[in-house]
């Protein structure tokens, strides 16, 4: 087939055609390179069938009004249409967006060098938006690499375009496991960017009129086995696929326990984003694949999938409703199973629990005897991990800090510093902390999330005195921010809820409070909550803490 500088329906069909031979073929490949977010060897598997969803779909349109196949936003729409309501997996979604971007560059019924270049800008902004955590060194990142490359193409012309972001693709695919440690330590690509890479080689196949580099004669005869045949062996491949996964479902170990499920659905008659957020807290790798305003599939993993079904009926028109059994969730993984852990400085007690239980490794500061530096050296040794970030929480000096830094040197650990300064802090700095994030990535979003937060600390004055909040007299509660005292108070709860409004005042929707073990009875999210002015919704979270320094403490982001 000899080169073309734009694709009509029937280019755009045979483009799908191809698409789906390619990925049926190599859908054991794609499967083999699967390890996350969970390792279900299924990508290869959801990819084919998503394809070959949108392929029929497209494919039925044609049997029904043959002069479709002419234009190629008939066909574009047909396949975005089909691999919408047939998605599956993560990939599967991700795959259903970037059909739809091309059905949205293709309304002059054509598509052309501009049209690809558009495609992939709307099929990047589409996924993003359909992906509720992207992590990079996965399909994203090979996506948008293609994007870019399409964008500053300098020739413009529908083949160079499409050249341009398949050698990009291809790059990014092949630097995915230095983005992503999931990768790296299994030795692999990411599956969904080699599955996207497959697509972008049989565009430019079509494209160029020329096989895919090494398959000839053998990918001419996968299309021509397209039809009833391939969809047995799709079927066969998934229900094969699925057996083995309830299986290993029902161990004895506990390894892809039942309770752990792949949810998906499609929806419509509602608002997507209402949907996103109700589903939100109830699982992860939450994506939504969007055909329209108000329908689209939902993909989840969760321990509640009775909640997500439930939640889901109440919210809009649920069919094609699908479970699956997943192995055990990477969050099951003890935090010094990869290559990076959080390294905390807490007191002994309640505290010190709290950061274990949020994943990080902990050396509490038990007094002026403790040789702190040989403590956090010792401990970040055993676990033996390649980077440490270290959130000091305030319990660290300078010099203790530079010598934990370079004693760290002498095992080829790196340690970064996250400048907690506060405990609260350092909480906020773990809720963000991501392992599968490159490093700069990780710490910088740990580094922000303890810059954004607003701190103070409730204590009793030990003296009569005029402060800026006004007199206090000795025994009364002062809340001190940033060295000035913001609200004198007779007692500790009216001093909290008083100190928490005036820290609202410049806004904020998340209080953590920190509060000494004897005073936990008084101090409840509830009865803070009900001091707060109605008009803001603001979450209270309260946590027991012993040896804390200062009566309660609190954080607002």
């Amino acid at each position: 087939m000899p080169a073309t500088d734009v694709l009509d329906g029937a280019g755009l069909l045979s483009w799908a055609r191809q698409a789906v031979a390619e990925l049926v073929a190599r859908r054991a490949e794609i499967n083999a390179l699967n390890v996350f977010p969970v390792p279900d060897s299924d990508t290869g598997s959801n990819m084919a069938h998503t394809m070959e969803a949108a392929l029929k779909n497209a494919e039925a349109l044609v049997e029904k009004k043959p002069e479709s196949v002419d234009n190629a936003a008939s066909i574009a729409a047909a396949l975005a249409a089909g691999s919408v309501k047939g998605a599956r997996g993560n990939s599967g979604v991700v795959l259903s967006q970037v059909l739809r971007g091309i059905a949205q560059s293709a309304e002059k019924g054509v598509i052309t060098g501009e049209g690809i270049t558009n495609s992939l800008s709307l099929a990047l902004s589409f996924v993003n938006k359909a992906i509720t955590d992207p992590v990079e060194g996965t399909v994203i990142t090979v996506l948008r690499a293609a994007s870019i490359a399409a964008a500053q193409d300098e020739e413009g012309t529908l083949t160079s375009i499409v050249e341009s972001a398949t050698q990009a693709a291809r790059i990014a695919l092949a630097n995915t496991p230095s983005q992503l440690a999931a990768l790296r330590e299994a030795g692999v690509v990411d599956a969904g960017g080699r599955g996207f890479v497959i697509l972008l080689d049989a565009l430019l196949s079509v494209v160029t009129g020329e096989p895919i580099a090494g398959e000839g004669v053998e990918l001419a005869e996968r299309i021509a086995g397209l039809g009833s045949e391939l969809s047995e062996g799709a079927n066969a491949g998934e229900a094969s696929r699925r057996e083995a996964s309830a299986s290993e479902g029902v161990s004895e170990h506990g390894h892809g326990a039942a309770g752990y499920l792949e949810v998906m659905f499609y929806i419509s008659g509602c608002s997507l984003d209402d949907v996103r957020d109700a589903l939100a807290p109830l699982g992860d790798s939450l994506n939504i694949a969007q055909l329209d305003g108000d329908a689209g599939t939902v993909h989840i993993h969760s321990r509640e999938a009775g909640t997500v079904i439930e939640t889901a009926f109440g919210l809009g028109q649920v069919s094609d409703l699908r479970l699956e059994v997943l192995p055990d969730s990477p969050a099951q993984m003890p935090p010094t199973a990869g290559k990076r852990v959080v390294v905390a400085i807490t007191p002994p007690g309640a505290l010190a629990q709290l950061y274990a239980e949020s994943g990080a490794l902990v050396v509490p500061r038990t007094g002026e005897d403790q040789d702190i530096v040989v403590d956090v050296v010792s401990q970040a040794r055993l676990s033996r991990a390649s980077e440490i970030i270290l959130l000091p929480n305030g319990m660290l000096d300078k010099y203790e800090l530079a010598s934990i830094e370079r004693s760290s040197l002498a095992f080829e650990q790196s340690i970064t510093i996250v400048p907690a300064s506060k405990l609260v802090r350092g909480l906020a700095a773990l809720s963000v902390h991501d392992p599968e994030q490159p490093l700069a990535m990780d710490t910088y979003a740990m580094v922000e999330a303890t810059t954004a937060m607003r701190t103070a600390r409730l204590k009793v004055a030990t003296k009569a005195r005029l402060t800026p909040a006004g007199p206090c007299a000795k025994g009364d509660i002062l809340a001190v921010a940033g060295g000035v005292t913001i609200v004198v108070g007779e007692d500790v709860l009216g001093t909290v809820i008083d100190a928490c409004r005036r820290m609202l005042e410049v806004g904020g929707e998340q209080i953590t409070l920190l509060v000494e073990g004897e005073l936990i009875a008084d101090i409840t999210a509830e009865a803070v909550q009900d001091g707060l002015p109605k008009h803001r919704r603001v979450d209270v979270a309260v946590y027991p803490a012993d040896n804390l320094g200062s009566l309660v403490e609190i954080g607002v982001e």
